[in-house]
């Protein structure tokens, strides 16, 4: 079969002129019970490739130790669009930024604290040369050189927003090559001459990502690369949010017009993103401009298909503009899936964090307090506990480099938060008899894009008490992966203490729902063991998506971990999805 290929400023698919039409869908943020939804919304939208990133760290949890099944079922992805009639963009660079948990790198590569990212630096490429071992393996039988959808695949991802290390991005090609990968290889950077610059191959195809004003941003693409494709391989129609911030919302046909100038010119367009999904777990991301910012639960992203599956206008505006450039035929879309309410759950057990400790986690002894990637932990949280001999006036409690929000306990009574962006002390005093000291530590999500990416998680420097450095530490990881072996006991919600809640809710007819909080302060939510995300009351986000696949015909769990405080310890499932 003819490859896509380059012929001056045209593309060429078996032959024939070809403009790129694609839109971008994570698998890894969807439930597979619900792929083929969302790829056959794609296609009835007009569009005729869906691209997706490929994060390492969801295929490598642990170094050697991969994983292909579920939600990480890359290959059963790409079968059911090959099957649906779409061709693939595939991502899958060492690094992906898509507000992805440390750009999707994993993080036991920061228990080396020597390690030098994104270049060539030999213990570097080991592990992507370990990585690629496998997935580029799973990858290539879907090759279009091979009969199967994938047409392109990229190197490296806005690697000039990075830094600019030629040797590394020629090694990065040259593996994917030495690997069978002889589809059309691309790069793609911010539509500047710093960018391009750095983030360019000799040899490679170039293209841009950028959220408006497509001629100018293709103007400085042919300045830096002149008789090439017009290709915008991230065109943003929307964007995402991050905790305290307002939702982000772009007008729809605002977004189409910007689109349709771009098919009407004949330039290639990725919509980035199509459908965005969620951030499941602790994968959501995070960025550092002036401050930390971590994302929330939702990749909704303003998207023409919702996180929850829904057609928005912004969908219909879309598939409008495709319409003036070629046939998208008759709507045509599954069967809708049903949003329940299944009403309030009354959180009628608990646990105490400070009394589940031993039933979570081994206590590990540490002189210094320890990063949670030195002690293998890749997300979650860590207690970090000491003993202070007394007495003692009362000084500042000061912890250097918290990453990335902390709370203080003293003989398990909070004192206060300290984190990494507002709060950065806590005043304590220790009498005569002395006092223990807890702090439980949250990581908030990696920094997924920039110059301070190489972001371990906990304590990353040492704890101070007035002027002097604690020593002797107990460190208890806390990934929550696993809560089945919580024993939980009748509610008496005692105060002050992280606390686990448990309740049961019946369900008759299963369909999607949303978790509400009203009342509720910060933590996570398990539906059946499933984590879904972080909830926040300094919102946007004020309910977690649950789909449906999640549920089963009668007897459902949900656990929630609360950092703070509940009100009245009871949670909703609302039918309808309130992102602020």
């Amino acid at each position: 079969m003819s490859k896509l290929s380059v012929k001056g400023k045209k593309l060429y698919l078996n032959n024939e002129p070809f403009q790129i039409i694609s839109g971008a869908i994570h698998y890894f943020r969807i439930v597979p019970e619900y792929w083929e939804d969302r790829l056959i919304k794609l296609k009835a939208c007009g569009f005729n490739s869906v691209e997706m990133y490929i994060p390492w760290n969801l295929h490598e949890p642990e170094e050697g130790k991969f994983q292909f099944e579920g939600i990480a079922n890359v290959e059963d992805f790409i079968r059911i669009a090959e099957r649906l009639g779409l061709y693939v963009i595939a991502r899958p660079s060492p690094y992906i930024c898509a507000e992805w948990e440390f750009g999707g790198l994993p993080s036991w590569l920061l228990a080396d604290r020597n390690m030098r990212i994104r270049s060539y630096y030999e213990p570097f490429l080991e592990k992507v040369d370990h990585y690629y071992d496998v997935m580029l393996a799973k990858l290539k039988p879907f090759l279009q050189t091979n009969g199967g959808p994938i047409i392109a695949m990229q190197i490296e991802n806005e690697y000039g927003s990075y830094g600019n290390d030629k040797r590394y991005l020629q090694y990065i090609k040259d593996a994917m090559i030495k690997r069978g990968i002889d589809v059309l290889l691309f790069t793609s950077d911010g539509p500047t001459n710093l960018m391009l610059n750095g983030g360019t191959l000799e040899g490679v195809l170039a293209t841009v990502n950028f959220g408006s004003k497509p001629k100018e941003s293709f103007a400085t693409l042919q300045e830096q690369f002149p008789d090439t494709p017009n290709i915008v391989m991230e065109y943003w129609n929307g964007w995402f949010d991050h905790w305290g911030e307002e939702h982000h919302q772009r007008d729809p046909q605002e977004a189409a017009n910007t689109f349709e100038e771009m098919l009407k010119n004949g330039d290639s367009v990725n919509f980035y993103m199509f459908h965005g999904g969620t951030n499941f777990g602790f994968y959501n991301g995070a960025n550092y401009s002036d401050k930390y910012e971590p994302t929330v639960t939702s990749y909704d992203y303003d998207c023409p298909i919702s996180e929850t599956g829904e057609l928005t206008p912004k969908f219909y505006a879309v598939r409008e503009a495709i319409a003036k450039h070629k046939d998208v035929g008759e709507l045509v879309l599954p069967k809708p899936i049903p949003k329940k309410s299944y009403g309030k759950v009354g959180m009628r057990e608990s646990l105490s964090l400070f009394e589940a400790l031993d039933q979570l986690s081994s206590p590990i002894q540490k002189v210094h307090p320890e990063t949670m990637e030195k002690l293998g932990q890749d997300y979650g949280f860590i207690l970090y506990r000491t003993f202070l001999k007394g007495p003692m006036e009362e000084a500042a409690l000061t912890i250097q480099e918290v990453r990335d929000r902390a709370l203080v306990y003293v003989n398990q009574t909070f004192k206060g938060v300290i984190d990494r962006w507002d709060y950065k002390e806590v005043m304590i005093e220790v009498p005569e008899e002395g006092i223990q000291l807890d702090i439980l530590v949250e990581n908030m999500g990696r920094i997924n894009y920039g110059p301070y990416m190489f972001d371990p998680k906990g304590i990353t420097e040492g704890v101070r008490f007035e002027r002097q450095f604690l020593f002797d530490w107990t460190i208890y990881t806390l990934p929550l992966d696993n809560l089945n072996q919580l024993c939980f006991k009748a509610d008496d919600r005692p105060q002050d203490h992280p606390i686990f809640y448990r309740g049961f809710f019946s369900v008759n007819e299963i369909g999607d729902t949303f978790v509400e909080l009203p009342g509720w302060t910060k933590g996570v939510v398990f539906v059946n063991g499933f984590n879904l995300g972080r909830y926040w009351e300094i919102g946007p986000q004020e309910t977690l998506y649950v789909p449906g696949p999640l549920l089963k015909q009668g007897k459902n769990e949900i656990v929630i971990f609360e950092l703070h405080d509940s009100k009245n310890g009871e949670a909703y499932l609302v039918d309808t999805h309130k992102l602020g």
